[in-house]
């Protein structure tokens, strides 16, 4: 999955680097839609198969990091990239994605057997992605589901009205608002390498995700009321710190839980990040145009009502293990 959903991306990429017309540009994007739907679940699941418990917290982190430092280094290649010429990093993202899917193809080793797989196989009944999601919201695994949710709603929300919010208000250019970012998402990838491990083992991944979610809500509300360049950076910051620390705290608690129902879990993982990647924009976008600060204000709302979440599921497992 994870060679094939490469040379996906890599096809989507080629696709939008010759592409003149938008229903082409448009087929390129569902294409890479697919690319992640392969990708990043298979990933998740691949790194639980060859980790053990202790080992897959650090692990989980280190892709987590992985994907923010792509988004640190993506861009400024890009924009280098385009010096030579508008769809230059579109052909170089093709050259990235396929080299990475004849790496993968050659280097990484299936964690399954032969024989697992053929009985996989013999085994195989199809999978109907409405019977998913409502398997989905009836599992153990359905609060976590709703923070991932909640999460990806707020940070897609945030990072979307983030230039026009700053720009509105304090006459921002685009080399202040890309310093903040890419300041505040590189200490963020600092973090998840050398502070998650110790994090978890420290407060526990159910912990951990309750006060980064207050920790998240309270910044969030900051971020309407700073004025300052430097107090804009420190808040920014500690948000993007808190987004890169639930990320792999959740992914790490769903994969302890998982078992045996580690494709499950990721595909829904993906599947809920997803929904909120879609729906974040949208609202916020909306919100945006009807006061600059709502957006930020209704975001703030949905990880509080996601902590709430998480305090009464914690509960609630507290009261069957006591009953047990």
């Amino acid at each position: 999955m994870i060679v094939i959903g490469m040379f996906v991306l890599a096809v989507s990429e080629l696709i939008f680097a010759v592409g003149s017309n938008v229903w082409i540009l448009y087929l390129s994007r569902i294409l890479g839609g697919i690319s992640a739907a392969l990708v990043m679940p298979a990933v998740t699941a691949f790194v639980a198969d060859i980790t053990s418990l202790e080992e897959r917290p650090k692990a989980l982190g280190y892709v987590s990091a992985s994907i923010s430092i792509g988004f640190i280094i993506g861009p400024g290649i890009g924009g280098y990239a385009a010096g030579f010429g508008i769809r230059v990093p579109f052909f170089l993202a093709a050259g990235i994605a396929l080299l990475s899917a004849v790496f993968s193809l050659f280097m990484l080793k299936e964690p399954l057997s032969r024989e697992q797989l053929k009985l996989n196989a013999k085994q195989k009944v199809k999978i109907n992605i409405f019977q998913e999601l409502k398997k989905s919201t009836h599992s153990l695994y359905f609060i976590p589901f709703i923070i991932i949710f909640a999460l990806s709603f707020g940070l897609s929300a945030f990072d979307t009205v983030f230039g026009l919010f700053v720009d509105a208000k304090f006459g921002f250019t685009p080399t202040d608002i890309a310093t903040i970012l890419i300041v505040s998402a590189i200490l963020g990838t600092v973090a998840q390498i050398f502070l998650f491990g110790k994090l978890v083992e420290k407060f526990g991944e159910r912990r951990l995700i309750q006060i980064f979610l207050v920790v998240s809500v309270v910044f969030l509300f900051l971020s309407i009321f700073v004025s300052n360049y430097w107090l804009i950076l420190a808040v920014t910051f500690v948000m993007f710190l808190a987004f890169d620390l639930l990320r792999p705290a959740l992914t790490t608690l769903l994969s302890r839980m998982a078992g045996e129902d580690q494709g499950f879990v990721a595909g829904m993982n993906s599947t809920y990040t997803s929904f909120g990647n879609i729906m974040g924009p949208l609202f916020g976008g909306f919100l945006f145009d009807w006061n600059i600060n709502y957006p930020y204000a209704f975001s703030a709302f949905m990880l509080l009502v996601a902590w709430v979440f998480s305090v009464a599921w914690k509960e609630k497992q507290g009261e069957s293990e006591t009953a047990a």
